[in-house]
């Protein structure tokens, strides 16, 4: 999705036999589709009966997929092989997330591609990477995130290690690769050649570590989970108020200094008393948080927040309405709107990032399955009596759209 939200053309090949990538089926929540009269005029009417039957597009694929093309191909289908034949001669990019030599068998490895497309960019995504005793497990983003530190680090320090609320290991690792193939491709403009990139979750999920990793390798500091609180900065938590929360985070000795000021307790910075510096106040933690904690149930969050913010690092816990009503959201254009063939109005959210004059255009909505094999196939020069006997193939005879 952020290769296409770049312009890639991107060719997602799903499995016509099973309805597709998994996440289609993670529902409930999804968006109901449109009656069948509601479709555009191009669905031809065989699609438009097709559609019928598939469950409703759920949220999860819609929040992955946008920018993509649908490409249904049975790959234990003769035709198939010819299909990715044309496919890889004519593609940039091949990123696959199969087991480590299950393509191979196929016919699809890297050394295989490669003899196909020499200077192809080929990424592999794995739960454990290509090497070592564990490439053949399946990993999964929750698996990985227990093996791999996340959850000795993540919750509190009285109960047991808890996942984050959105798959983080697997974002993280599409980010990492997402840089690995902008490197691969700009460095083939300099070499001619192409690459296989061999990444894994796990790998992933250790880079990650970031500080903690670093203080293991550097003091043999064992990590530990410290709920909303930080291990080297005091105060950096959430602290309750007379009606909510409030996250703080003084990363400082000034900003201490103006939050005490702004408690009312200036005394707590003293030069001569015992959380003056942030190391003081890390050795002092125990002492100094529930005095904190005291002063800040005093008064409610608007309190504190007319006083604090924008002075201090200050922050309420926001719900996931309020976070897209927040006025910088709003401001920033955070939510796109697409329109999607099935289901109507769709809203996305936008790009992260800002370019010179403002974010990249949003091109294709998140495909329905199949939505483009006959394009595609199209695209890679078959005709229309070529891809009639070709349902095994695609799952499905293709038919041109029908005019506007």
């Amino acid at each position: 999705m952020l290769l296409s939200d770049l312009g890639a053309d991107v060719i997602k090949v799903e499995n016509p036999l099973t309805n597709g990538d998994d996440t289609r089926s993670w529902a409930p929540p999804g968006a109901t589709s449109l009656p069948s009269t509601k479709f555009p005029s191009w669905v031809s009417p065989e699609e438009k009966k097709r559609w019928e039957s598939l469950p409703d597009e759920s949220a999860y694929f819609l929040s992955v997929n946008r920018g993509k093309r649908s490409l249904t191909l049975d790959f234990k289908s003769p035709e198939s092989k010819e299909v990715m034949r044309r496919l890889i001669q004519s593609a940039d990019v091949v990123i696959e997330n199969y087991l480590p030599g299950k393509l191979d068998k196929m016919g699809l490895g890297y050394e295989q591609v490669k003899a196909i497309k020499e200077d192809v960019v080929y990424a592999s995504l794995t739960g454990y990477g290509q090497t070592g005793p564990y490439a053949n497990a399946p990993g999964y983003d929750v698996i990985i995130a227990a093996d791999a530190g996340f959850f000795h680090i993540t919750g509190y320090p009285d109960r047991p290690g808890i996942k984050c609320g959105v798959a983080i290991t697997d974002l993280t690792t599409g980010l990492y690769v997402h840089g690995a193939i902008l490197a691969s491709l700009l460095g083939r403009t300099k070499t001619g050649k192409g690459v296989h990139i061999d990444s894994s979750l796990f790998d992933s999920q250790i880079a990650s570590l970031a500080n903690v990793g670093s203080s293991y390798l550097v003091a043999g500091k064992e990590g530990g989970r410290h709920g909303t609180a930080h291990p080297s900065i005091v105060p950096y938590q959430v602290f309750p108020t007379q009606d909510s929360f409030l996250m703080v985070g003084a990363g400082n000795d000034g900003q201490f200094r103006l939050l005490a000021d702004t408690l009312g307790h200036p005394d707590l910075a003293s030069a001569s008393g015992r959380y003056a510096t942030n190391g003081a106040r890390v050795a002092n933690r125990e002492e100094l948080i529930p005095l904190l904690s005291g002063l800040f149930s005093q008064q409610p969050n608007a309190y504190w927040l007319q006083r604090l913010e924008g002075r201090l690092p200050i922050a309420p816990i926001r719900n996931i309405q309020q976070t897209f009503e927040h006025p910088q959201a709003v401001a920033r254009g955070i939510v796109s709107e697409m329109e999607h063939p099935r289901i109507g109005n769709l809203k996305v959210v936008s790009p992260a990032v800002v370019y010179g004059q403002g974010r990249m255009p949003l091109t294709r909505p998140p495909p329905v399955l199949g939505q483009h094999s006959y394009e595609v196939l199209q695209e890679l020069g078959y005709s229309d009596g070529e891809m009639e006997g070709m349902e095994k193939a695609v799952g499905f005879v293709p038919r041109p759209p029908v005019a506007a």
